[in-house]
């Protein structure tokens, strides 16, 4: 197959693949080392192809891991690189968020009646305390998080 690409169109692709390749390198499960690795073998193909396409002051080679890759000082700029950071906080904080408004959900009603609930059954019950949390991580950030250590654990 045979693709033709304006020079911007290069460029996006560029970005696609890189980022789609350092997502899937946050997958820690040995059942996805065969998946990541044909992301960073596609990545290698179209780096060095761009390369040669005339995005040769994107891209260098890293010796140890023998492959292609964005330059750092380029990627950091990348429309792609913010989309990337800016996921990665939103989920922090919404995970953060529902995580301690399903804690408080089993300490108000139990453990056994939290397993017994479906996840949809778990959001429709605590819309309030995730409203709460988000309403005082988006003012506070951590700020007033803390962790309070059990007796004898500290």
């Amino acid at each position: 197959m045979h693709l033709r690409f304006s020079d911007q169109e290069l460029a996006t692709l560029v970005e696609m693949v890189s980022l789609a390749t350092l997502v899937a390198s946050w997958n820690q499960q040995e059942s996805a080392e065969g998946k990541i690795a044909s992301y960073e073998a596609l990545e290698h193909k179209i780096l060095e192809r761009a390369g040669h396409a005339g995005l040769g002051g994107w891209i260098e080679y890293d010796e140890e891991k023998q492959r292609f890759r964005l330059k750092q000082e380029i990627e950091d700029g990348l429309f792609c690189h913010e989309c990337y950071d800016e996921f990665r906080n939103e989920s922090f904080w919404e995970e953060l968020a529902v995580r301690m408004a399903d804690r408080d959900l089993a300490r108000a009603i139990g453990m056994r009646a939290w397993e017994k609930l479906t996840e949809e059954q778990r959001r429709a019950r605590t819309g309030a305390w995730e409203k709460r949390y988000w309403e005082e991580f988006s003012k506070n950030g951590i700020d007033r998080l803390v962790v309070v250590t059990p007796p004898g654990e500290g």
